[in-house]
């Protein structure tokens, strides 16, 4: 049998496209197992999947001075050393990287033990784990075309994002009843601020919701611990710390998105047709990667963009009115985009260095 280890973690961000790509690996017959860090996100995501899980000593690499920098390399070594062992006693034809500075002891040691490596950056341009892994790797994945310019030309492989296929199988009337709405003529707006929320994106949100709900009903996933229990029975509003199975469903019902920038997140929303608002995270608060991302869909008229500085209940209610009436003009644009077969693309390269 064909083996795999995939990585990846850190955030939900690298970890769901490797999960969208099980069911497709399952059906080409690899035995699948995972290395990440002892206690993150991705332990319990990978875990409900039901594939081994095997964690890892892991330190971030970090561009400002902390000083934590002069101790997370010695976390790093550490997993670079186990990742040798678990290679070892694994024995994959192929690892595949989703990012995440995890990842980057696990592709170093895939290049020690002569494993092929085959990795995925999601942003316009790669983060620092990926640019620390990238001459370990045998192919780099991309999403945008605007990154192929950062990648070495012999490995760079345009891939698009691979999407969970459960997403395009939503049912709108199972999100209805789950929201508890009564309205079934108001159009929904739902917001995702990601798995630990946006307190500017919470903020505004809830500041203009006696406004929004005559007209709109509102889906919310606020993140984890940001419910307000003042909003609990509030008709038309519905808030979840965030969303599982049930995401399909709720973006079934959804006629407006607003997100924050992650390319994973908008690669969904362009595959969905969904008109959306992207607020992504400030240059303050990141590399600028979201800000980069969100511009590249502005520019072929999948998104309207609002700065997270200029995010006000008028800006953003504005921003609200002025996508519904263009709605038509946004689905338009994502379904004349030249859409790819993510999943199958990179199974392929997985295979073909499998073969190898």
């Amino acid at each position: 049998m064909k083996k795999i280890v995939m990585t990846g973690g850190g955030t939900a961000g690298h970890v769901t496209p490797n999960i969208a790509l099980l069911p497709a690996l399952r059906n080409e017959g690899y035995e699948i197992s995972y290395i990440g860090s002892y206690d993150g996100i991705e332990k319990r995501l990978i875990e409900e999947q039901g594939i081994p899980y095997y964690g890892i000593s892991s330190g971030k690499l970090r561009r400002y001075f902390d000083p934590k920098n002069f101790s997370d390399p010695f976390k790093v070594l550490k997993g670079y050393s186990q990742s040798i062992r678990l290679l070892k006693k694994i024995k994959p034809d192929v690892v595949f990287s989703k990012g995440g500075f995890v990842s980057v002891p696990v592709v170093l040691a895939a290049k020690h033990c002569k494993i092929p490596a085959i990795i995925h950056e999601s942003d316009l341009t790669p983060g620092l784990a990926n640019k620390l892994a990238i001459p370990s790797a045998t192919k780099v994945c991309c999403t945008f075309p605007e990154t192929l310019n950062y990648l070495p030309q012999e490995k760079a492989v345009l891939t698009g994002s691979p999407i969970r296929r459960e997403l395009l199988k939503g049912d709108a009337a199972h999100a209805f009843a789950l929201c508890r709405f009564s309205d079934h003529t108001k159009p929904v707006i739902m917001i995702v601020g990601g798995s630990s929320g946006s307190r500017a994106i919470n903020t505004a949100i809830r500041g203009l919701l006696p406004e929004l709900l005559k007209s709109y009903n509102i889906i919310h996933l606020c993140g984890k611990g940001n419910l307000d229990s003042s909003l609990y029975d509030v008709s038309g509003y519905a808030q979840f710390e965030y969303a599982n199975q049930e995401l399909a469903d709720m973006f079934a019902l959804a006629d407006l998105v607003i997100s924050r920038a992650g390319a994973n997140a908008i690669c969904e929303l362009l595959a969905l047709h969904k008109p959306n608002i992207l607020i992504p995270l400030s240059a303050a608060a990141s590399r600028g990667d979201q800000i980069l991302n969100a511009n590249s869909f502005r520019s072929q008229g999948f998104s309207y963009v609002l700065e997270e500085e200029d995010v006000t209940n008028t800006t953003l209610l504005e921003a609200i009115e002025y996508v519904f009436e263009k709605k038509n003009d946004y689905i338009a644009a994502m379904k004349n985009s030249a859409s790819r077969n993510s999943i199958d693309t990179i199974v392929g390269l997985i295979l073909n260095a499998s073969r190898k």
